[in-house]
């Protein structure tokens, strides 16, 4: 059987799962996770943080004649390469993934996170080495892969018996069920009854980002973008509602200083936008244009979004019980887990898409815990500069509920005002915050300073000694004094080869180089204020 044969078999057999039972069945198991709560099972003794990184594979230039002729083109991960490294699939053939072991938030806690990444990190980067690639962390990839178009490498896809299969998207069955979940023709018959072979011929899907509207089959153009996801899984599971909500008020603060996705592939643009234009009106952070407008093409309700707040864990618990369906996955079974209890619940989550959400799950009862994952920011120059938002991230949750910060007290409709505007103008965007003393603001660097402040705070209560506390949120404080940013970066060089005459698809594509060489000598052991020679 083809690969392709068995994933649409695959796609079949989720898709034939009663949608209506399913949710019937995470309802029934909702309760189940809020008795589990009143019983204790999700507190802790103390927090403890955890991290997802991804990242997407170029060629490096140095071992073949089709890597140098594209240089730093995108390049598919061979399946048995990312076993090697220990990396998980990702959306894309060009993606891994890779998830650190819960440790709990101390400073020997973030130093283990930090070792574990470079450790993992520098492995599967000699791994991808001798295959000619390099794994690149990054918010959104600009070069497609050598002799291919982006908008090909996106959008190609074959039709397997009805259903819909992207040619360079990874072999798990949610993925390409997330493309059929809603096609009318999946269970058409032929005049003979058998399955019918053509797909619908309209796109399902459409990315929508200022610029660029491009239409597929699929949701594939999700594999543009490539993020770091900080968790921090609090001690006490009734104490989640208030962190949330503190998450939400620093969500758009901590994205305007790691916005890094401010150019998609120069072919992707549409017809009168130029390089003035993408420069004048372009986003910051495009990852989140790609996110919400790919994934929300397939539900009746918007998934991807900024959410709203809850006051109490039970409540969380019934909004993901209560979001749309789209892909009810059958139970694979065979396992012994804790949370096999609510195993339809959890697999649920797994589309309950918020840009800051809510976890309860745990392979035991040890290990079972209530967590918030943090998704705007998105990859990092450096690991340094990446573990740097887990560290900040971390210890904002632990001081600003700790203090009773007064800043929770923002409106809901600014805190998700000041989220997109950081998509659109990262650090230059207009936000407002509370401060300590209660007073609002719209300084950034007053509003810095207390953020930063407090998360060093946190860090110090995690028993973080001062200095130690300070070099964890150092590379942050540089980029609010220096005024610069990932995508910045990006932008100023674009603009500077712009300037001396270059195409704006030269200059992007020049940039993209140039970050990719930059990073070659710092993403383990360096910092992205080096690159402008900032200490």
């Amino acid at each position: 059987m083809t690969t392709e044969s068995a994933l649409a078999d695959g796609v079949r057999e989720a898709l034939s799962v009663d949608a209506e039972a399913f949710a019937e069945r995470a309802a029934e198991e909702a309760e189940i996770v809020k008795q589990e709560l009143r019983d204790g099972s999700f507190d802790n003794h103390q927090s403890i943080v955890g991290f997802e990184y991804e990242f997407y594979a170029v060629g490096d230039g140095r071992w073949s004649e089709e890597s140098r002729a594209g240089e730093y083109a995108l390049m598919r991960v061979p399946r048995r390469l990312l076993e090697l490294m220990g990396f998980e699939k990702e959306l894309g053939l060009h993606n891994a993934e890779m998830s650190t072991s819960p440790q709990p938030l101390s400073d020997h806690g973030l130093r283990a996170q930090l070792a574990e990444v470079r450790a993992r990190l520098e492995a599967a980067e000699n791994t991808a080495g001798v295959e000619g690639m390099r794994l690149v962390s990054d918010g959104l990839w600009t070069i497609p892969p050598a002799g291919e178009t982006a908008e090909g490498y996106l959008t190609d896809s074959v039709a397997v018996d009805g259903v819909v299969v992207a040619v360079n998207m990874s072999d798990a069955v949610r993925y390409h069920a997330m493309a059929n979940s809603r096609r009318d023709d999946l269970n058409a018959t032929d005049a003979n009854g058998g399955a019918a072979t053509d797909a619908e011929e309209e796109p399902v899907v459409t990315l929508d980002a200022p610029g660029v509207s491009l239409a597929a089959e699929t949701v594939m153009p999700e594999s543009l973008i490539t993020s770091i996801q900080p968790h921090y899984q609090v001690a006490h599971a009734e104490t989640l509602p208030r962190h949330f909500r503190y998450a939400l008020r620093i969500a758009g603060p901590l994205l305007a200083l790691g916005v890094n996705s401010p150019f998609f592939p120069p072919a992707l643009y549409d017809d009168g936008w130029d390089g003035e234009r993408v420069l004048a009106e372009g986003a910051t952070e495009n990852r989140v244009h790609v996110f919400e407008s790919v994934l929300n093409a397939r539900t009746d309700a918007d998934k991807v979004r900024f959410p709203r707040e809850f006051r109490d864990v039970e409540t969380a618990v019934d909004r993901i019980a209560a979001d749309e369906t789209l892909i009810p996955m059958p139970d694979p079974g065979g396992s012994d887990r804790f949370d096999d209890d609510f195993a339809t619940f959890r697999t649920k989550h797994g589309s309950y898409w918020r840009w800051v959400r809510p976890v309860f799950e745990g392979a035991s009862r040890s290990a079972a815990n209530a967590r918030i994952e943090f998704r705007p920011i998105p990859g990092q120059p450096t690991v340094r500069d990446s573990i740097a938002f887990q560290a900040a991230f971390a210890g904002l949750m632990q001081a600003l509920a700790q203090h009773e910060h007064p800043v929770i007290g923002l409106e809901w409709e600014t805190a998700r005002d000041n989220f997109y505007a950081a998509v659109a103008d990262g650090l230059d965007a207009d936000m407002e915050w509370i401060d300590r003393d209660g007073h609002r603001t719209t300084d950034p660097d007053a509003m810095y300073a207390d953020l930063l402040d407090h998360a060093e705070a946190g860090l110090r209560t995690a028993g973080c000694a001062d200095d130690e506390a300070a070099k964890w949120i150092a590379p942050l404080r540089w980029r609010v004094a220096n005024r610069t940013t990932p995508a910045s970066w990006k932008r100023d060089r674009v603009r500077a080869r712009l300037d001396d005459g270059d195409d704006f698809a030269t200059a992007v594509v020049d940039t993209q180089r140039e970050y990719i060489r930059q990073q070659a000598d710092a993403l383990i052991d360096g910092g992205f204020s080096a690159w402008t020679d900032g200490e």
